[in-house]
């Protein structure tokens, strides 16, 4: 994409038409300003996969017209891609106290936190990012220290929203800043880039306020340990926890990596406060009686190694769950991860335990950080934006959200509904979108980061459907005669013992197509292996309807 002088473009290399790998960028002439660097976690179809995060090759190309990366908060899915950007991009990072403290957790476990600039704004920060300005203003949301943005640029003015939803009663008391963003709405908004996670659901999303009524409750009821498992960044709820746990005079264990750091952080920074002398290890749980234990710990999405996922199977070298004690899931699981959160609530009630699951409106265990269409439709109505950009979700939402903009006044015809990579141009005043910019799906698998591909993705596959074969051969090099083989070796594909006389026929294919062509005086390798792996993947797919993948290996002495 070329510069295009006094011109203002808008897009996204993530969050678009997906729930994760968040990252959005605004640029105004040659200057650059990223939003967000988020991750996102695979889906079963992607063999091998630790995360994905977004392709950033626009950047990388243009990495001298980067003024900095602005983070709206601490979720997965808005720093889980820093430390991989960071390794290419070195760019400085602006984000709140309690953000910046999960960022620099990331940045030491990948030996980045001396190298980067962190710079902590708050909700009356302005920054000066060449000929941009840039202030802020407070949003609700289920981690604290949330901001939205607004970018005050020659052409006019944009803004990011974040992820928020308007809770009157917060549990942490930190309310939207309702009277700034109307401000801002007066003052005049050019375009609105606003989430639609919720865009669906009909009403006002409820308070946090609420959860904490049933949390008392329900510690109040129980007879033996209370275990309680809920996103690590979710402090407010772990407020609420924390605050059942003193109500019902009961010590607090932390389980699982991620709720100890996040907690460590929480408490270090002011967010949480927990009564000193509450809190426990593991190995102290079980010889306290049960009625004065609670337990906070990682798992509400079904992870099989997380520490929820350990309890209910029963490996948890510390703590074991016996009748009568209680289990709530305060969070509702994530579209996929259903049949994972339900293996796990199964083997709970095995165990004898009484479980609390179920969507937050049934038990009143959890509520959405995200917004309703009624929070949406306030978004809207104080922005009072001329161009409306929906983001953060799959198409339906972002179709709904269109819906809801044009309902409280938006023009038809203003709104972009765009896919990853397309931009918004904004010229004299006037959106258009027209071209795109290179976007996609970086893989990171253990330590590479983007080095596999399609191809390799496809062989995963193939190997974990119909497994593979191995067909060695040994040919002298002098007269390229057979001295030895064919051996076969074969993995996931059939059992050996039960198949003497198919293996005995690929092998005998195997010697007949190498013959043939040494007959032909063709002696190129990759032209017999090829001819190897036709003929007797045929055979193969007659005899059993699989294709497995086949490796013929030519050792030539």
């Amino acid at each position: 994409m070329s510069t295009r002088e006094n011109t203002l473009s808008i897009f996204a290399l993530g969050g678009i038409n997906e729930i994760g790998k968040n990252m959005y960028v605004v640029q105004y002439s040659e200057e650059i300003v990223i939003i967000d660097c988020g991750g996102k976690f695979p889906d079963e179809s992607l063999l091998g996969i630790d995360l994905i995060i977004p392709d950033i090759t626009y950047l990388e190309e243009n990495q001298e017209k980067i003024r900095g990366m602005i983070v709206t908060h601490g979720h997965e899915d808005h720093i889980g891609g820093i430390p991989y950007f960071l390794r290419k991009l070195n760019v400085p990072i602006y984000a709140t106290r309690f953000t910046l403290g999960l960022i620099e957790l990331k940045l030491e476990e990948h030996r980045l936190k001396g190298d980067t600039k962190l710079v902590q704004i708050d909700s009356e920060s302005i920054l000066e990012l060449g000929k941009m300005k840039v202030s802020f203003f407070k949003t609700s949301h289920s981690i604290p220290d949330c901001l939205g943005i607004v970018f005050h640029t020659p052409e006019g003015n944009v803004v990011h929203t974040g992820d928020f939803k308007f809770d009157l009663t917060p549990a942490n008391n930190a309310s939207s800043d309702i009277h700034k963003m109307a401000k801002i709405g007066s003052d005049g908004v050019l375009a609105l880039i606003s989430e639609s996670t919720n865009a669906e659901r009909k009403g006002l999303s409820p308070s946090e306020q609420m959860v904490g009524n049933h949390m008392d409750e329900a510690f109040m009821k129980a007879h033996g340990k209370i275990i309680v498992s809920t996103f690590a960044s979710n402090v407010n709820r772990i407020q609420q926890v924390v605050n059942a746990a003193m109500l019902t005079n009961r010590k607090l264990a932390l389980l699982g990596r991620s709720m100890v750091n996040v907690v460590g952080v929480a408490i270090e920074r002011g967010y949480l406060t927990v009564p000193e002398g509450m809190l426990i290890e593991a190995r102290d749980v079980d010889p306290l009686p049960p009625e004065r234990v609670a337990i906070l710990c990682t798992g509400s999405q079904g992870e099989p190694m997380a520490a929820l996922a350990r309890l209910a199977s029963g490996s948890y070298r510390d703590v074991a769950i016996y009748p009568d004690d209680t289990v709530i899931l305060a969070a509702s699981p994530i579209p996929g991860n259903e049949k994972d959160v339900s293996r796990i609530i199964d083997n709970l009630f095995k165990l004898g335990a009484r479980v609390i699951y179920g969507s937050g409106s049934s038990t009143g265990m959890h509520v959405s950080g995200h917004g309703y269409q009624e929070d949406l439709k306030l978004m809207l109505t104080l922005m009072k934006p001329t161009y409306f950009i929906p983001i953060h979700g799959e198409y339906r939402m972002l179709h709904h959200h269109q819906l809801l903009a044009e309902s409280v006044g938006v023009e038809k015809g203003n709104t972009f509904i765009i896919k990853n990579g397309d931009v918004v141009d904004i010229e004299n005043s006037v959106a258009r979108q027209t071209r795109s910019v290179p976007s996609g799906d970086t893989y990171v698998d253990g330590m590479g980061v983007g080095d596999i591909g399609e191809i390799v993705l496809r062989d995963r596959k193939q190997l974990s459907e119909d497994g593979m074969l191995v067909i060695v051969i040994t040919i002298s090099k002098s007269d390229r005669k057979i001295i030895s083989g064919p051996d076969t070796i074969t993995r996931g594909f059939v059992f050996v013992k039960n198949s003497d006389d198919l293996l005995k026929e690929v092998n005998r294919l195997t010697k007949k197509t190498v013959t043939d062509l040494q007959g032909e005086n063709i002696r190129q390798w990759n032209v017999i292996k090829q001819n190897i792996k036709k003929s007797v993947g045929q055979y193969l797919f007659t005899q059993t309807k699989r294709k497995p993948m086949i490796l013929p290996i030519i050792i030539e002495i």
